[in-house]
């Protein structure tokens, strides 16, 4: 789009095209750990659901401010629900990162689409994400149950900065259609265009309560799961076809210290073929994994990283709901 073109999109947006209603009324009482002030206070979920390769993890990295949730333009790259929290005096929004709806083929997978239904269930605001060449529905039953929500629906259109007017106008025009009762939302996670605003009609939805973190609190994930998910980024950027999706990692050991994070982590794979490729020849593949993740884990954390990798074989591990659980992807 030109420049032209955002700024009267922007424009239009501004002048309240979209217009926002207040949530619904909750059928059931929480309960919270984290007492109100006696200032008025806000605290909700914000869950974002849509397709593979939408830029559902950028728009939160977006909102964030901060690099919480890894990218690639790979299919998959998100496989767990991630809560990430926006703190202010008197808000805290908690965005839930999803997996791309797809249609699962082995049992991690089913794993994954059951993250996106538990966050359709505690959502205070629904974000059903698309990109602007996005055409068709993957999952119509769960389209079907994302339309008969009562809670506030937002269709954001994504990527409009690869796309010209006409199609934008085009696609508006289409998503509506498909959902009468949201408010269509033009964006660009990437450049940051509508992303200040989004966020601000999301803390204006946001019913009062108090907190369910501690304000001081980026996630609800530990840190060594940041770990894994930054190997495991570094593994999707330097391989292609089945081996970025038959990996796991784990990290072993996790010591901080003032000046340096020490960290020992283990790459699973399902097969001793899948395991030479990732150790490449003379360690030479492997090196370059750990090289590109402690470059990001050392702007995640602020300090410099040592990182020892190891890789082991664990037949079927994704069909396996021993090892699934034990991973975190079943209770």
């Amino acid at each position: 789009m030109s420049p032209t073109s955002y700024l009267l999109l922007y424009l239009a947006m501004r002048l309240q095209i979209y217009k926002i209603y207040r949530p619904p009324q909750r059928l059931f009482q929480r309960l919270y750990l984290y007492p109100m002030s006696k200032t008025s206070h806000k605290s909700g979920y914000v869950s974002i659901v849509g397709n593979p390769n939408v830029g559902k993890s950028t728009l939160v990295n977006a909102l964030m401010g901060k690099d919480l949730s890894i990218t690639t333009p790979k299919a998959q790259t998100t496989r767990h629900r991630i809560l990430g929290l926006i703190n202010g005096q008197n808000h805290q929004l908690i965005l839930s990162d999803t997996p791309g709806i797809i249609q699962p083929a082995y049992e991690m997978q089913n794993s994954m689409m059951d993250f996106v239904k538990e966050s359709l269930i505690d959502a205070d605001v629904l974000l059903y994400m698309i990109s602007i060449e996005e055409k068709q529905i993957k999952d119509e039953a769960l389209v079907a149950r994302i339309k008969k929500s009562k809670i506030p629906l937002f269709v954001l259109i994504n990527k409009i900065d690869t796309s010209s007017q006409a199609a934008l106008e085009t696609a508006v025009q289409e998503w509506s259609d498909v959902f009468p009762n949201a408010k269509i939302i033009p964006i660009s996670a990437l450049t940051g265009f509508f992303i200040p605003e989004l966020l601000q009609m999301l803390i204006d939805l946001l019913p009062e309560s108090p907190a369910y973190f501690p304000k001081d609190q980026l996630s609800d994930k530990p840190e060594r799961f940041f770990v894994n998910e930054s190997i495991r980024k570094s593994i999707l950027e330097h391989y292609d076809k089945e081996i970025p999706y038959a990996v796991e990692v784990i990290t072993e050991s996790f010591k901080e210290e003032e000046k340096i994070i020490r960290i020992r982590a283990v790459i699973l794979v399902e097969r001793e073929t899948q395991k030479g490729i990732i150790i490449g020849h003379k360690g030479e593949q492997l090196k370059k994994v750990g090289i590109g993740a402690r470059k990001d884990l050392a702007s995640f954390f602020g300090k410099k990283i040592h990182i020892e990798l190891f890789v082991k074989v664990q037949k079927n591990w994704r069909s396996n709901p021993q090892q699934l659980k034990r991973f975190g992807y079943q209770q």
